[in-house]
């Protein structure tokens, strides 16, 4: 029969386990929730800025080979 002082480092540890593994479950779904569709929103920003800018200096090219 364990002890006092063991069924407390027993439930210590499963109650820190508790949190601990909550903890990284949390932290996984907002990885998948939160950063990667914002790291995508960043991305498709930057290609489309990137797109602008080359379809403007076309247009401009365009313009100095006209005059």
């Amino acid at each position: 029969m364990p002890t006092t002082a063991g069924w407390l480092f027993l439930v210590g540890g499963t109650l820190l386990f508790f949190f601990w593994a909550y903890g990284f479950v949390r932290f996984v779904m907002d990885v998948k929730q939160i950063y990667i569709p914002k790291g995508r929103q960043f991305l498709r920003g930057r290609r489309r800025l990137k797109e602008e800018k080359r379809r403007e200096e076309e247009r401009e090219e365009r313009e100095k080979q006209l005059y």
